[in-house]
């Protein structure tokens, strides 16, 4: 067995690697990865994870409706949610000595990974937030954090986001290298994944960010070099500009299919009592429809809104390897310039409490505004530091400074660009693994277990019988 590690740089494309010089210096063969549709986090790393498309493993996005329980859900957990093998279960039925680390890529809880750690706030009952961590051995959670400081939580997402989350993940990898050495380490830096959404994706646009989260790269590749490692640079989706954002919800709601509930003068959406309802993940819309009798005026709905480019229905759904039961009776999929908002009220003054705040749980769909402070607010800082006083006095608080305003949000992912410069990376200094310029992301599993066992590898995934048949997005959307 080759010790290997994953590095998983979300957002990078071919363009932003330029303007890396350390990391592009490292480089040596770079392919472009076909994105999987939704081109998101938690679908993109569960096809790399498993060498399955999302009709196969269930990990439709970042959320869906869980139709039992009458909710939405985003960025649930548990590792069970995934209904495929995973990469290290693999690579225990090639060689049982394998073992994995798992840090932050998701699913990560109650997995059956060597070792792992992902975030996990705790809740107490009087309202706060507290940064924490969820590990895998257990004993994990208190040591590491004793030796590299609480996980900087709000610097992971929201308005203060910065890199020293990205450095406090990577930091972590060494420490479960020092201690264990595992046999393959998936590490995850999302650090250009949120400032190409807040800030743009122009490479003059965002210098600092590129050099930081390079730094982080190079530190982690000469840390991994040194112990004889197989390395692989990666990314989920490339991130595109956009200036277009569309409320579905709100388009249904004007025409009597979306139900609210009122509470204490707010609205909530009513998933149980309306006829149809959005699903917004970034670029890409489940569309849930309560009467079959009602899908086809949901979708003549849907053809007339301005920046959809296609509206996937069964057969669609099947061609994209879609057909789920978790996924929407209809799909959305945005133009390459434009977004879905989850935004259902109409006014507002009647928006839920969380929608001014950041709370990636309670709300219906994906939220990027929630990178951004209301800039409507005067001395937000002021603002800030009281609210945190109150915290600290151990008061009830509600951090209500994110505005409501969807256009603050500068790029977006989750369809399939129309450029394959805008296609995410699979990096390695080893050109032997690939002779084709673009990879399937099916094709990623069996990348990764040929860095660690070879032709061994290969074989295994024949008997599996798990090879993938190249499809042409772009034929398939004509």
């Amino acid at each position: 067995m080759q010790k290997t590690v994953v590095i998983n740089v979300v957002g990078l494309t071919s363009a932003l690697l330029k303007a890396m010089p350390k990391l592009s210096k490292w480089a040596g063969k770079v392919n472009t990865i076909e994105p999987v549709l939704p081109a998101v986090t938690c679908s993109a790393q569960t096809t790399y994870l498993t060498g399955k498309w999302p009709s196969e493993h269930g990990i439709v996005g970042n959320g869906w409706y869980f139709k039992d329980e009458d909710e939405i859900k985003f960025w649930r957990q548990s590792n069970r949610l995934v209904q495929a093998p995973k990469i290290w279960e693999m690579a225990k039925e090639i060689n049982p000595n394998c073992t994995t680390a798992n840090l932050f890529w998701w699913y990560n809880m109650n997995s059956s990974v060597d070792y792992g750690i992902t975030p996990r706030p705790m809740y107490p009952a009087d309202g706060r937030k507290i940064p924490d961590i969820y590990t895998q051995p257990g004993d994990f959670r208190s040591q590491i954090q004793s030796d590299l400081g609480q996980f900087p939580l709000f610097k992971f997402w929201g308005p203060a986001t910065s890199i020293a989350s990205s450095k406090w993940i990577a930091d972590s990898a060494k420490w479960v290298d020092i201690r264990q050495n595992p046999t393959l380490t998936l590490i995850y830096l999302p650090h250009l994944d949120y400032c190409l959404q807040s800030v743009g994706t122009q490479p003059e646009e965002i210098p600092k960010y590129l050099i930081e989260i390079d730094q982080v790269c190079a530190d982690l590749i000469d840390y991994y070099t040194a112990k004889n490692a197989n390395i692989v640079v990666l990314s989920e989706y490339g991130i595109t500009p956009v200036s277009q954002p569309i409320h579905l919800n709100r388009l249904f709601r004007e025409k009597g299919l979306l139900s609210v509930r009122e509470e204490l003068g707010l609205e909530l959406l009513d998933t149980g009592a309306s006829e149809a309802f959005a699903v917004a993940d970034h670029q890409i819309a489940h569309i849930y429809v309560r009467s079959k009798a009602n899908l086809s005026k949901v979708r003549s709905i849907l053809e007339n809104v301005d920046g959809i480019a296609h509206i996937l229905d069964e057969e669609g759904q099947k061609t994209f390897h879609l057909n789920h039961n978790r996924s929407g009776d209809l799909i959305a999929i945005a133009h390459s310039h434009a977004w879905f908002t989850y935004y259902y009220w109409l006014d507002d003054k009647r928006a839920p409490d969380f929608a001014r705040t950041v709370d990636i749980h309670r709300k219906p769909g994906y939220d990027p505004v929630e990178l951004f402070i209301n800039p409507k607010i005067p001395f937000p800082q002021v603002k800030i530091a009281w609210k945190l006083l109150r915290k600290q006095l151990g008061f009830r608080y509600l951090m209500d400074v994110i505005p409501l305003d969807a256009n603050l949000v500068k790029g977006s992912h989750g369809c399939i660009p129309p450029n394959a410069c805008d296609y995410p990376v699979f990096i390695t200094q080893k050109a032997e693994n690939s002779e084709e310029k673009s990879l399937l992301s099916t094709q990623i599993t069996q990348l990764i277990l040929e860095q660690i066992f070879g032709k061994q590898a290969e074989t295994f995934i024949e008997k599996q019988g798990m090879l993938n048949h190249r499809f042409d997005h772009a034929s398939s959307f004509t």
